[in-house]
């Protein structure tokens, strides 16, 4: 565990840090509330947040609106207890000692809203396991 009150932290990364990623942090943040911590970021960030992505998060009841593509840094992977890579291969940072998941999922981009939903759900499911395993949840 991290020195940070004793809370989980968990980095979700992917390419763009546009869809998955963002989805998972939002899943993250909604139900931990303020028992573990979480970043995301990408190894290429896009411009903007998937809309699909959006809208698809919104239809829980989750905003990430507020939310932009962003890079990771060495910083954000050396403060997680756990990260999980969603697409990035080889372009994900490995630090020896991290613990890290590896999350196999359809990357949202140029998708429609109903193509996402299964994605979106496939993530809320994996973000729910995630949390009862750190004893969050």
């Amino acid at each position: 565990m991290s020195d940070r009150d004793e809370k989980p932290a968990v980095l979700f990364l992917c390419v763009h840090n546009a869809g998955r990623s963002q989805m998972a942090l939002g899943f993250f943040r909604h139900l931990a509330g303020d028992r573990a911590v979480a970043w995301s970021g990408g190894s290429e960030p896009g411009h903007e947040v998937n809309p699909s992505s959006v809208a698809a998060m919104a239809e829980r009841g989750i905003d990430i609106t507020g939310e932009f593509p962003k890079p990771w840094t060495d910083g954000m992977v050396r403060a997680a207890d756990v990260v999980v890579t969603m697409g990035c291969g080889d372009t994900c940072p490995v630090f020896p000692g991290k613990r890290y998941l590896d999350w196999a999922l359809d990357d949202p981009a140029g998708k429609s809203v109903a193509d996402v939903r299964p994605v979106r759900d496939e993530i809320e499911r994996r973000v729910r396991d995630l949390l009862a395993e750190l004893g969050v949840c």
